[in-house]
């Protein structure tokens, strides 16, 4: 899985985000953390092996993940500001970890201003194969659509 940062346009975190541990706690529900862009996951095999396939969606509108369905990956925080997170899904009041969806998130600290500033965030979600073909055959024909809307005729 590559971890690799874009940078986005309508990214933000609001709240602490470094009060998150490495257990999911309901007490940081106030935190938000924006995404516009998600990475959906999959494996094929071509032939003998599994090759790895991804396909990056960007959101109309931001997905809002909050902070109660946040857990650090690892115990301790990278000295250069990344953190990766384990990302749980409410279901019928449970929190239920899905090993399938990533956070990660890139810090920078300002001295002069004495913050945090959020460099880039990355989310992506690992789906079975027929499931990732379906997405992207979606999501391509609403890009064809939005792009055929869009044509002025002359």
């Amino acid at each position: 899985m590559d971890l690799g940062f874009k940078q986005s346009k309508r990214m933000k975190v609001i709240g602490n985000i470094q009060d998150i541990s490495t257990k999911r706690d309901s007490r940081h529900k106030s935190i938000e953390v924006y995404i516009d862009t998600v990475e959906y996951l999959t494996q094929r095999k071509d032939g003998r092996y599994y090759q790895a396939f991804s396909f990056e969606d960007e959101l109309e509108t931001p997905l809002v993940l909050t902070g109660d369905c946040l857990a650090l990956a690892k115990p301790k925080k990278d000295a250069d500001g990344d953190y990766v997170f384990k990302v749980y899904d409410l279901v019928d009041g449970e929190y239920v970890l899905n090993p399938d969806k990533t956070l990660a998130l890139d810090w920078e600290y300002d001295f002069d201003e004495d913050l945090f500033i959020l460099n880039s965030a990355y989310y992506s979600v690992a789906l079975p194969n027929e499931e990732y073909k379906q997405l992207e055959t979606q999501k391509q024909k609403e890009k064809s659509m939005k792009n055929w809307k869009g044509r002025k005729r002359s």
